[in-house]
């Protein structure tokens, strides 16, 4: 475990490998250790940087709400940190949408972009599916069951079953803070649907095709609005197809940042 001080919270974060800095932003709600299926190929071949956005794990927590700007400074502020002037950018989900600010704002710092899973806002076939939008009106203590069945598929929910107790005691807990209501927060109120055109690093648009959080057409419409974008679609993939999908996931980026 290491800390940085950036924009004056700590950010616990972790390097993996050696090479061509690659920094991957996870989810909402999720610590660094989301990349645990991505971690063991890319540290082969990049320098892997992997954090706990604010809000969540072992980074700060302050009081809300966020926003992904907010956020992607925070990532930013950690590259700086490291000594870090340009890098690989891979965010999902939520994480996605903090890697589309980062590259509109800071096209600088920016090689190859990947958006996996992701929006760029909550309209027109973009945005939540009619049942992220109910999950999210469920207490702390429903909601990572409901999460869970939402986010993968059948055959892979059976090896989540033994971390429902871990992510219930992580939920209530969080919902004690104001972490996991900021990220919301930073969630609800994005968009970056007129700024996409700004981004010009080669961007990868990455999504499963099953995705029951995030409408898959979501993707298409942020791959409609980067110039030069490339869509993949994983046919079957849910929301977590790059924990399900791993290998299909990892090659696909992989032939992308190479």
């Amino acid at each position: 475990m290491a800390i940085a001080k950036v924009n004056g919270i700590n950010i616990d974060y972790r390097i993996d490998g050696q090479g061509y800095p690659l920094v991957m932003i996870m989810g909402f709600s999720s610590p660094r250790s989301g990349w645990a299926s991505q971690l063991p190929f890319f540290k082969k071949h990049f320098q892997v940087i992997t954090f706990d956005n604010r809000g969540v794990g072992k980074s700060d927590k302050p009081n809300g709400p966020y926003t992904t700007r907010m956020m992607a400074d925070d990532a930013v502020a950690l590259m700086d940190n490291l000594g870090i002037k340009k890098a690989h950018i891979i965010g999902a989900s939520m994480g996605g949408m903090i890697a589309q600010e980062l590259a509109i704002n800071f096209p600088e710092r920016v090689s190859k972009l990947v958006l996996a899973c992701t929006y760029c806002c909550k309209q027109g076939g973009s945005g939540d599916t009619p049942e992220q939008a109910e999950l999210l009106k469920l207490s702390p203590k429903k909601m990572p069951a409901a999460m869970a069945r939402l986010s993968c598929n059948q055959p892979f929910l059976r090896f989540m079953v033994g971390a429902m107790a871990t992510l219930q005691t992580y939920f209530v807990t969080a919902a004690a803070n104001m972490g996991i209501q900021g990220q919301t927060a930073a969630c609800t109120n994005h968009n970056t649907l007129d700024r996409l055109s700004k981004i010009k690093s080669p961007t990868l648009v990455i999504v499963g095709t099953a995705d029951h959080l995030i409408t898959p057409t979501s993707s298409d419409v942020i791959a409609q609005h980067i110039p030069g974008a490339k869509l993949v679609k994983v046919e079957g993939g849910s929301h977590m197809f790059f924990m399900e999908n791993k290998k299909e996931f990892n090659q696909r980026v992989l032939d992308f940042l190479k």
